[in-house]
């Protein structure tokens, strides 16, 4: 019922926002009667004010068309490569007529970019991905909002998120040979069930895997969020936090952890900082300064734009990551696209070079949660492993902005760049052709445990 309250007042509310729109626009231009009224530029700002807080915000596009490479300009073409019910694989093709150009762009890494499903869209990743077309070929994961998935297309499990991962890392090895993975806060748990269980069926895993700002052990230095999750029940998620999309949608009656919850979740985190921010915007229409007036609008369009997520996927990636911390505690079985269910061991990883990034300041994921996946990968030597920790990052600063362009992508290139050569792709074809032997026996024990269990 509180869906069909939040979307009918949505549709009270829109009314009201085109007119705050159009009467902004008014006071704001100088050859109108309005604009010469003494107060009219705050007015004006007033009114722009109330219609952002008023308006809906949809899913904003990359907006990623051209970049310069060696000072030759560069088309950026987004292709949709894997359409599954859940999720885009999406990839950023580059195009040159600067045949130098053209020639490195060929020879770049591959790399997939997982973006989170947690309540905004993969555009929060934006700056992430500008960064990295400069050096590699990209995807990114580009989830789509439930509500607009029809009951028909089935459901959508943390199972099937790792099942996910691992089509489109296969998608992606299949067209270079290799490629390496890069997973941003809550994709990190998956991404590691993913690479965990290609290697224990001893297929060829991801040449690096870099985990930014991830709940990889909750348990490690817990924030707001960690909190929220552990102390309440799975229960009381399931009774107060999950609703039915209402008929308007093309999800219609699919039970789902709307976006606007989330959304209200993430202001609460921080209320006083949303409110100086509004009002600073406010100060700034006022001023005239347009570029800080903005730089608000593009951080909000981005962080205001919400999706709803699967309600079994949502609730099972609460028990499984913030309640039974089943991936560190070694007792978490997956079910594949075939059935079976097979238990994640990240001690079978023994070729893929591991990143870790954190950030000084992370609400979110706390200090040592990402860093924790160093201590579960025991197959991997130590030669192949890295730890960043980013000075006075909060937790999106660690993958957006200045720190993220200066501080954390030069070593994110580097590692890649490191790992990229034909002697670790050599050194990963011999791990994975005897990680092959272990695969059927470390199938046979999921089935023997998960039997035991029942």
């Amino acid at each position: 019922m509180l869906y069909q309250i939040y979307e009918a007042h949505r549709s009270l509310m829109e009314p009201f926002a085109d007119f705050a729109q159009a009467a902004s626009k008014l006071y704001s231009n100088p050859l109108s009667p309005f604009g010469q009224h003494p107060f009219a530029q705050r007015l004006s700002a007033g009114y722009d004010l109330l219609y952002r807080l008023g308006k809906d915000y949809e899913k904003p596009a990359f907006n990623i068309s051209t970049l310069s490479v060696d000072d030759h300009d560069v088309v950026v073409h987004e292709i949709v490569e894997v359409d599954k019910p859940f999720c885009e694989l999406r990839r950023f093709k580059r195009f040159t007529d600067d045949p130098a150009t053209l020639k490195k762009l060929k020879e770049q890494p591959a790399v997939l970019v997982v973006a989170p499903l947690s309540g905004h869209y993969a555009t929060l990743l934006r700056d992430t991905v500008r960064s990295m077309l400069h050096d590699h070929k990209v995807y990114i994961t580009d989830w789509k909002n439930a509500r607009m998935v029809p009951l028909e297309d089935g459901e959508f499990h943390l199972d099937d998120y790792v099942n996910y991962v691992q089509e489109f890392i296969r998608h992606v090895q299949r067209e270079y040979g290799n490629c390496h993975v890069i997973s941003v806060c809550q994709p990190t748990v998956p991404v590691l069930a993913a690479v965990s269980l290609m290697a224990s069926r001893g297929e060829p895993t991801p040449l690096t895997m870099t985990m930014m700002g991830g709940p990889i052990d909750a348990r490690k230095s817990p924030t707001a969020v960690n909190n929220l999750a552990m102390n309440k029940s799975y229960e009381w998620f399931e009774n107060n936090v999950i609703y039915r999309v209402p008929t308007s949608f093309p999800g219609a009656g699919r039970r789902v952890y709307p976006g606007f919850l989330q959304h209200s979740g993430f202001v609460a985190m921080n209320p006083d900082r949303h409110l100086s921010s509004h009002y600073d915007y406010f100060k700034h229409l006022i001023a005239g300064d347009d570029a800080s007036a903005e730089a608000h609008r593009h951080f909000y369009d981005e962080y205001n734009a919400v999706l709803d997520m699967d309600a079994d996927y949502y609730l099972e990636t609460i028990r499984t990551v913030f309640q039974e911390f089943s991936l560190v505690n070694g007792n978490w079985d997956v079910l594949s696209a075939e059935g079976e269910l097979e238990r994640v061991r990240p001690e079978d990883i023994t070729t893929t070079a591991h990143l870790t990034v954190e950030g000084e300041l992370d609400d979110i994921s706390g200090s040592g949660q990402t860093e924790a996946a160093h201590g579960l990968c025991t197959g991997v030597p130590k030669s192949r492993q890295k730890h960043i920790e980013v000075k006075g990052a909060g937790h999106y600063g660690i993958f957006s902005g200045r720190r993220w362009r200066d501080v954390v992508y030069p070593q994110v290139r580097d590692f890649i760049a490191q790992f990229n050569t034909p002697a670790a792709a050599g050194k990963r074809r011999v791990a994975t052709a005897a990680a092959r032997k272990t695969g059927a026996s470390a199938r046979a024990s999921t089935k023997t445990a998960r039997a035991a269990k029942r």
